[in-house]
């Protein structure tokens, strides 16, 4: 099992926000998230913190992520330590370690947050909500898992074991 994380920025009328997410490789699924108006460590815990909670991995579980100060500060590695997750980190300098992150949000941005820059925060955060749970996790079809929705892709497999 492997979960990769990462950060993107999003700019409203009122200002930025920030969306922290977690994704399961195995099926794209976005496990866990979290919204904020800056890039404190609390909002990549909550989005992991959310992750476990639906998830309940077991130990070995590798979790990729940059080296954003986030990531590597001992809170939020003290926080994976204590569910036995393995920290993996991208190389200095090497997006591409984290592509699959950096796709969702070139995907959320391009279909979900059409006009973001003109709207309230409020509104941002409920149509990325929306997205995520909605859209993206229960409809969207992904070429990775046989061109299914992660729900639908992680329901077959179950039925498959």
């Amino acid at each position: 099992m492997v979960w990769v994380s990462d950060i993107t920025y999003i700019k409203t009328i009122e200002g930025w926000l920030f969306l922290a997410v977690v994704m399961d490789l195995y099926s794209r699924k976005v496990v866990g998230w979290s919204l904020a108006r800056n890039m404190a460590v609390e909002m990549v815990k909550n989005a992991l913190s959310m992750a476990i909670g639906r998830r309940t991995p077991g130990a070995g579980l590798i979790h990729h992520s940059d080296r954003g100060i986030q990531y590597a500060c001992d809170e939020y590695r003290r926080l994976l330590q204590d569910y036995g997750i393995i920290s993996s980190m991208s190389r200095s300098g090497n997006c591409l370690d984290n592509a699959v992150a950096e796709r969702f949000f070139r995907t959320l941005k391009t279909e979900c947050l059409v006009n973001w820059r003109d709207m309230p925060a409020r509104e941002v955060k409920h149509d990325i909500v929306d997205y995520i749970e909605m859209f993206y996790n229960n409809e969207r079809l992904h070429s990775y898992p046989r061109y299914m929705s992660p729900n639908d892709y992680e329901k077959l497999q179950e039925t498959l074991n």
